[in-house]
């Protein structure tokens, strides 16, 4: 059958447009110009904010060895990095918030420890870095301008230390097998989480049909696991997703596929359950960037797969998507008030921001509230970070995200190792997964789920270093 398809006319023809546009695409002058990033490493070790680090880094080891607490801390828990971040990482979705911040910190400070008793061991930097610690740096400065001081200094820390953490993961895994425990842990605890999510909606728990608008969806259970919010929960999931679906094509035995099959099926059967209409077009928007920088002839397929989708899915599905837009929906208009609010309240506030948190935004929104919406935050991320932080948050934030896409485009474009090149691009996918959702959702609210945002930038800078790890990356 394989044969006779690819010597079929239709065949061919899709082949040779395929050949067409992908020849234009890479030839580009723009596409040749964005791809052409420099060494990573170089790049950053030649930056101020490397120099100061490295300076700062000397300072620290040498106050280290003059007290002996090289001797201290030698084989202890506290000066393995990697212990910190996998816990932090994979217990993220199920842990208070409270909980993730000690873990967080202590990964920065484990990794200050295992970086002032290595003095020889080179810090790994990335590109993007400079503008993680520019965006960090903006969110302190918020909280000094703030409307209310002591409602935004706590948000503003607790936001700069999970920040601080992408730093911590870069450097705390240093080898394949880390990488491996590492997300299979985070699949271990995406699949807990589903499934309780799943136990919700066939036992229909608590509070689980107070999140849609009684007059159109009626009776729709839409399930919030351990996130409290059908939102949050699919925000979680647009991160994990790919992560999954790159171990099932990086997966080598057939029996490991299997079990990625599976992983990925539970977590998109809760997708599905958590009834977001902003989830599920990020979850298709992921796929496309996978399916796409994986293999261009998945378009056709995707494109049959949506078909079929439409054709077979539920009708409550069907119409749960298509009300997307709709202002009949007391969702929709809800949003769309609080948008049209929060845009009133940025024209008088967009160079410095109100400050970060729901304290500040209680105290200012209201008075520009639109149709009487009352709301804890814009529901946009966009839209917030100019409120927390002003036009300079949002210009730092989207340039972060720029150079972001540009790294990890430009590890894809070089890269040889197939299991690398799939890990990477589902990093891609997660982000951009995750943006489109934000769109329509404040998906910084949840601190758990902005910790783990800032978890997968590093995640995706360690899968663009691959090369340089210690183990073989195709044995997966």
């Amino acid at each position: 059958m394989g044969g006779i398809l690819k010597s079929s006319l239709i065949y061919r023809c899709i082949v040779s447009i395929y050949g067409w546009f992908s020849r234009q695409w890479i030839e580009s002058r723009i596409i040749r110009a964005f791809l052409n990033m420099k060494d990573e490493n170089e790049v950053s070790r030649g930056s101020v904010f490397y120099k100061a680090g490295a300076f700062l880094r000397r300072l620290i080891s040498d106050v280290f060895y003059a007290l002996r607490l090289d001797r201290v801390f030698a084989g202890s828990i506290f000066a393995k990095p990697f212990f910190w971040c996998f816990l932090s990482a994979a217990l993220a979705p199920v842990i208070p918030t409270m909980a993730l911040l000690a873990l967080a910190a202590m990964s920065c400070v484990s990794v200050l420890i295992w970086a002032a008793g290595n003095r020889e061991t080179r810090l790994v930097s990335a590109p993007v870095n400079r503008y993680i610690i520019i965006y960090a740096v903006l969110y302190i400065i918020a909280a000094f301008m703030s409307v209310t001081f002591r409602g935004s200094i706590t948000v503003s820390l607790l936001t700069v230390i999970f920040i601080m953490s992408v730093f911590a993961m870069e450097n705390a895994v240093t080898s394949v097998k880390q990488v491996k425990i590492l997300v299979n842990g985070m699949l271990a605890a995406g699949v807990l989480v589903s499934l309780y999510g799943m136990y919700q909606f066939v036992f229909r728990a608590s509070g689980a049909d107070s999140w849609v608008d009684e007059e159109m969806f009626g009776g729709m259970v839409r399930v919030y696991s351990t996130l409290q919010n059908p939102n949050v929960l699919s925000e979680y999931l647009l991160l994990v997703i790919p992560l999954a679906a790159a171990g099932l094509f990086a997966a080598k035995s057939w029996g490991k596929k299997f079990i990625y099959l599976c992983t990925a099926g539970i977590l998109c059967i809760c997708m599905v359950l958590t009834f977001s209409r902003a989830g599920w077009l990020g979850l298709l928007f992921a796929a496309a960037i996978f399916l796409v920088l994986l293999d261009r002839r998945f378009i056709l397929l995707g494109i049959a797969g949506v078909i079929l989708l439409f054709m077979m899915a539920p009708d409550a599905i069907i119409s749960r998507f298509t009300s997307i837009g709709d202002m009949s929906d007391g969702s929709t208009s809800y949003r769309v008030a609080i948008w049209l609010g929060s845009v009133n309240m940025i024209k008088a506030h967009w160079i410095s921001g109100i400050g970060p948190g729901t304290e500040a935004f209680n105290m200012i929104y209201p008075s520009y509230s639109y149709n009487t919406a009352t709301a804890q935050h814009s529901h946009n991320l966009f839209l917030q970070i100019i409120c927390d932080s002003g036009i300079c948050g949002i210009v730092i934030f989207i340039i972060l995200l720029i150079v972001f896409i540009r790294m990890v485009c430009t590890a894809i474009s070089r890269e040889k190792h197939r299991t690398a090149r799939i890990f990477q691009i589902s990093s891609l996918a997660s982000i951009g997964g995750f943006m489109v959702q934000s769109m329509a959702d404040y998906t910084f609210y949840n601190y758990r789920v902005m910790f783990l945002f800032w978890t997968f930038i590093a995640l995706s800078t360690v899968f663009c270093r691959m090369n340089s790890l210690k183990g073989d990356i195709e044995k997966w």
